[in-house]
């Protein structure tokens, strides 16, 4: 049984673990690419559902992780493949639900309840299943009520590393770059390593003044889960390192930390941006990319003019926005080393038309270190 915040009831078949999950319930577009957005930190604390209607199909392999294990509240499917057909598989969807006790349901309505989310709103939701399905209406609907809402809540300690680990740059070493695991992909760590990044991944409780005796060439957040207005600590951490002068790039959660960082307020959307078909407009370019996303929440800024940062930064401009809803995708500092994009460029799955942010944040960090050796000369 599947029971939203406001009463709705949807019966399906048990999938995955038996028993009960709470989360906010949200909605996936992506056609392909489950495992990743399965293991996607930034889906923790949320019950997700996929539109497409057919999952699992491909199966599930050890390359494909995004991180060490998955990390949604609960799953949604229409139809559960039943078999994993693909020569990479090592396993079934259902081997890995099951062994990680992840509560699902299958065989139910999800483009009612997809009409319903976009209409309603994301709201909490629980699954019932096992001895659980047997409990009255009233009492499975107070135990959503009573589960944690999205709003307010900090979950990076959750998916953060816990000790800092570090990845060699690939070919010539550019520098040092330090990420702040807010829930990172590895497909991102990846990235960052192959344009000549030493990269430094540090735990979300690390403070500003480790971060500078590192001496790093730049600073990285990245994505990650839960309210960014209930994240203060990484704001102050990120303005003390930027007063440094130290070149910044942060995506999807790390937007919206250098949206607060500069003075701007975010809230929560209605039913947020998930999926791999999400079409983004690039001022500068004037070029239209197709994204991967997955955020509920952005800052709040106006998406044309020029703004003066309130924290001190100086000048600051919205460099894109979303097509759909006119949402800020990306900001750009104009009197600092400074941008964000609010969706994922590393596109793990989806596709790769925003890949090239990777080659704009080396080429900002390259003359950066050029700036300051004519300085120092």
């Amino acid at each position: 049984m599947l029971v939203l915040e406001d009463g709705r009831r949807f019966v399906g078949r048990s999938y995955g673990s038996e028993g009960q999950t709470l989360g906010e319930i949200v909605f996936a577009t992506g056609m392909t690419g489950y495992q990743e957005t399965l293991t996607d930190p930034s889906y923790a604390g949320q019950i997700v559902l996929m539109t497409a209607p057919h999952i699992g199909n491909t199966g599930m392999n050890d390359e494909d992780m995004e991180s060490r294990q998955i990390w949604v509240a609960g799953f949604i499917v229409r139809e559960p493949a039943r078999i994993a057909s693909n020569f990479r598989a090592t396993r079934t969807l259902d081997d890995d639900l099951e062994a990680q006790g992840v509560v699902g349901i299958s065989g139910i309505d999800t483009r009612a309840i997809t009409r319903h989310i976009r209409s309603a709103g994301a709201m909490k939701s629980g699954i019932f299943s096992g001895d659980l399905f047997g409990l009255s209406d009233s009492e499975q609907l107070e135990r959503v009520l009573a589960g944690a809402a999205m709003r307010g809540r900090n979950l990076s300690f959750e998916v953060s590393t816990v000790e800092p680990f570090s990845i060699p740059a690939q070919g010539e070493r550019i520098g040092s770059v330090a990420v702040l695991d807010l829930g990172v992909k590895t497909s991102t760590l990846t990235y960052l390593a192959e344009r000549g990044f030493e990269v430094l991944v540090l735990p979300q409780s690390v403070t500003a003044e480790h971060v500078l005796s590192l001496k790093p060439s730049a600073l990285f957040f990245s994505n990650g889960p839960g309210d960014p207005a209930a994240s203060d600590a990484h704001v102050t951490l990120l303005q003390e390192v930027l007063r440094a002068g130290i070149p910044y790039f942060g995506i999807c959660f790390g937007n919206q930390l250098l949206g607060r960082a500069l003075g701007f307020r975010t809230y929560k959307l209605p039913f947020g941006h998930r999926g791999i078909n999400q079409p983004v407009l690039d001022k500068t370019t004037g070029r239209v990319e197709i994204t991967s996303q997955n955020h509920g929440f952005a800052v709040d800024m106006p998406i044309e003019g020029i703004h003066e940062s309130r924290t001190g930064f100086g000048r600051v401009e919205v460099s894109h926005y979303s097509l759909n809803d006119q949402v800020v995708e990306g900001i750009r500092c104009l009197d600092i080393n400074a941008f964000s994009v609010q969706y994922h460029p590393e596109a793990a799955s989806g596709p790769h038309d925003a890949n090239h942010l990777f080659d704009r944040f080396r080429d900002v960090v390259l003359a950066s270190q050029s700036a300051v050796a004519g300085e120092t000369k």
